[in-house]
């Protein structure tokens, strides 16, 4: 007996998540191949289709293979990859194609990420939310038959080797100093991509001494969830880099777009500091093939050295909301170099514009490699601010918490500007925050930086209590 689907269950703004049997069903994925096809109008067209190593991952990408190939496309099978492996394949093959994956989610859920041809987002301004009206149409009243092209052919291609390349053809890192290096995986698809670019699976060894943590694919993540945003999930890796005297620790989620960095010392490098560090390393290399003033996207609630570092190496800083869409569409709007946010997830224009974990860690190990000082002292010179961290607030009336933040703020010397919720900033440059209001959930979260520690929780402690303050 079938399940009882309801789609807008597990469509997302930027995707598709849910808990496998209940919210997402290989019924339902069918219907959601097909209606992908009709959609983005992809009939007699290639389809790439992949997936990370979740236990229900191999199931969906043949249902989703059966209802594009049902409509008329030509469904690529791409087996396990990583979902900035198939930014890579939808970019270098200009094709469309999606991914199977629920990223950092627990083992109960499984998702869909989606790309136009040229690694082009689909979101719910792009598509999405009509991939999903449609596939739900399919669901309750059966798939018809194409009548625009004969039913697609099912073909097997594997992108893992041209994708390694390429990031070797971006970064060369052959040249640095030896480096010890400890990956954690987290059982997810980094202990397939990390010996294929990193270590000599594939291509020639690099000066890279790699320990690897979890690198078995399980999706059950028997270690530890495969979510480094949370500093629990981090503990493993700290702890090896420190008992192994590395010189760095990389940290992927379970479909390895994201990466997260550990010093010498076992401490995390802020995100911010990363995407400044590259940012200048790409503004650099932009300058030096002749662009005069290289752009840089960020988003709002990264940190304030990021614009320092990218105006005094000479590009432009460009701000943004938060959210992989958002950095896109500027990045493809302002033809700029590199882009990164907060959440570590960072974006390069020779990859399609799209984000790569791994590719920003390569700059990260070329930095660090090509000069003798080590991560927690290089690091130290694009973190000259203390952050809060983002730290959610449940609140059922937002907007009415927000109104008391300002007003407590009103005879202050702040400066206050509303893209993606509100940022109040001192006008002194001594401290700045954002409360922005969740889409799905009853959160207002907050970020917030200083010039010290005890400004920030001066500020952080202060804003948290009238939030949290409904009287």
């Amino acid at each position: 007996m079938s399940v009882e689907i309801d789609l807008s269950e597990s469509f997302k703004a930027y995707d598709v998540r849910g808990i496998v049997g209940a919210s997402i069903t290989a019924e339902a994925v069918e219907a959601i191949g097909a209606a992908f096809v009709d959609v983005l109008g992809l009939s007699g067209q290639d389809v790439l289709v992949g997936g990370d190593m979740r236990p229900s991952s191999p199931e969906f990408a043949a249902a989703f293979a059966r209802g594009a190939a049902y409509r008329g496309a030509n469904p690529k099978m791409l087996g396990l990859i990583s979902t900035d492996e198939l930014y890579f394949a939808a970019g270098s093959l200009d094709c469309a194609g999606v991914v199977f994956t629920a990223s950092h989610n627990p083992a109960a859920y499984n998702g869909i990420k989606m790309a136009k041809a040229g690694a082009v987002p689909v979101s719910s301004d792009t598509g999405l939310f009509d991939i999903r009206d449609l596939a739900q149409t399919y669901l309750d009243e059966g798939l018809p038959v194409s009548t625009e092209a004969p039913e697609g052919t099912v073909s097997e291609v594997d992108v893992l080797a041209d994708y390694a390349e390429y990031l070797r053809s971006l970064v060369d890192l052959s040249g640095i100093r030896p480096l010890k290096v400890v990956v954690d995986a987290g059982n997810g698809m980094g202990g397939l991509t990390t010996p294929a670019v990193l270590g000599d699976a594939i291509l020639p060894g690099l000066p890279l001494e790699i320990i690897d943590l979890y690198f078995e694919l399980d999706g059950t993540f028997p270690n530890h969830p495969a979510n480094p945003l949370e500093p629990e999930n981090l503990r493993d890796l700290q702890a090896a880099v420190v008992k192994h005297g590395a010189d760095i620790g990389l940290a992927f989620d379970g479909d390895a777009d994201r990466c997260f960095v550990i010093d010498e010392k076992g401490d995390p490098v802020s995100p911010s500091a990363i995407t400044a560090l590259v940012a200048v390393r790409e503004i650099a290399r932009a300058k030096a093939a002749g662009e005069e003033t290289p752009v840089i996207i960020h988003n709002l609630i990264t940190s304030r050295a990021v614009p320092e570092a990218v105006t005094a190496a000479g590009g432009r800083p460009v701000v943004t909301r938060v959210g992989h869409s958002f950095i896109k569409a500027v990045m493809a709007e302002e033809g700029a170099v590199f882009g990164g946010e907060h959440s570590a997830h960072y974006y390069f224009r020779d990859f399609y514009n799209a984000d790569t974990g791994m590719l920003a860690a390569m700059h990260v190990l070329a930095a660090l490699g090509q000069q003798d000082t080590p991560l927690s002292e290089f690091a130290a010179e694009y973190e000259p601010y203390v952050a809060s961290g983002e730290i959610n607030s449940e609140v059922e009336d937002k907007a009415g918490a927000v109104a008391r933040v300002l007003a407590a703020y009103a005879s202050e010397p702040v400066e206050v500007t509303r893209m993606d919720g509100t940022t109040v900033a001192a006008t002194d440059g001594s401290f700045w925050f954002n409360l922005r209001p969740s889409n799905t959930e009853p959160f207002l979260r907050f970020n917030g930086e200083a010039v010290d520690r005890k400004t920030m929780e001066l500020v952080r402690d202060g804003v948290l209590e009238i939030v949290r303050n409904n009287a």
